[in-house]
This record gives C-alpha cells, structure tokens and sequence, in this order.
C-alpha cells in the first residue's frame, strides 16, 4: 500500500475543514434560503433599491444596523432621504421604531426635521413614542417648533455634509412645512 506525500495530506484536510465550516456558515446565516444581497440595506434604501431591501428582509439580515457615520438605522435612512415606500416596508417588517442613532434622534425626528410628512403619519398610525428625547434634549416636535429662520443654519449642514449622498432640500417646502408637521406632532 502506497503512503500519501504529506502536501496531498494536507490539501485533503483543507478542503474538509473548508467543506465542514461552510456547512456551518449556512445553517447560522439564516433559516431561510434567501441569500442577503451584496449591497449593504442603508445603501439599498437610499439607492431606491427595493428588491435589495425586500431581500435583507426575506434573508433574515438585521434592520437595524447601525450605519457607520451617525448610527442611524435603515428606518431613520428612509426618513433623511424621503424614501416613504421604503420606509413602509421597513416598518411592516417590524423594525424598532424607536431606534436612536448616535445623537438619540429617532425615524420620527429625523422625519419631523426633514419635513417627510407621509413618513411621520406612518410612524405616528404605528404609536411610536413621541416623547423620546435627543441628545440634545429635543423631542421630534422639539425639531420644528422653532421657526424655519432659526433652523437654516441646521438644514445648510445637513445638505452640505449629505447632499453627495442625494439629499435634495427644499427650503421653501421645509419652511411651510414645518408648522404642519408640528401640529401632526402636539
């Protein structure tokens, strides 16, 4: 009986344990058989990509995670950007509608600030908390209360640090929408 050389030995072993540990990578990502997408979910939501997020939701992926510059979660994503049919799929997946992100902002303030009524009418129907705070002691009503004058300092950082992502905002629409919102909001 001939001996095996030991790098045939070796190969053999590797591709058992590689064989063995994929095995064990399917069963813990997901009961499911749906595969998470390649795109990340923040990036879904604010591309538009809906079959992108309808995927992370049928794979099991977490929609909650954190995205890596303000913690926001997909949800609060969907609010900045506008996205409503996003963030109603999101929401009726069963996201954490009180998610805060590193400043304690929510979906709802985020909603509020940016004047995404429809999405703020979602979240309200659904009985999400209106009384969190941020860090900075503001409730989502908090966010537009104060008259559009003194927030446009606010907005002209927000669309110059997310306006390379696609924030578009109109500061005309915020100013009259603002009051509305706030009433939604008391």
């Amino acid at each position: 009986m001939k001996t095996l050389n030991q790098p045939i030995y070796l190969l053999i072993i590797i591709f058992i344990v590689a064989a063995c540990s994929g095995k064990e990578a399917s069963k813990s990502e997901t009961e499911s058989s749906v595969k998470a997408p390649d795109v990340d979910i923040h990036t879904a939501v604010i591309s538009d990509n809906m079959e992108a997020v309808k995927q992370h939701i049928a794979a099991g992926s977490d929609l909650n995670v954190r995205d890596p510059f303000g913690g926001s979660s997909p949800l609060i994503s969907a609010a900045v950007f506008g996205k409503t049919e996003m963030a109603k799929v999101l929401i009726d997946a069963g996201v954490d509608l009180n998610f805060q992100n590193s400043d304690g902002s929510t979906a709802l303030h985020t909603a509020a600030f940016f004047c995404r009524p429809e999405i703020v009418q979602l979240l309200l129907e659904k009985k999400v908390d209106r009384t969190i705070k941020n860090k900075y002691g503001a409730t989502a009503y908090d966010n537009v209360a104060l008259p559009f004058a003194q927030m446009k300092d606010a907005y002209d950082m927000m669309g110059n640090v997310l306006g390379p992502m696609g924030l578009k905002l109109d500061y005309a629409y915020i100013e009259k929408t603002r009051p509305e919102i706030a009433e939604m909001l008391k």
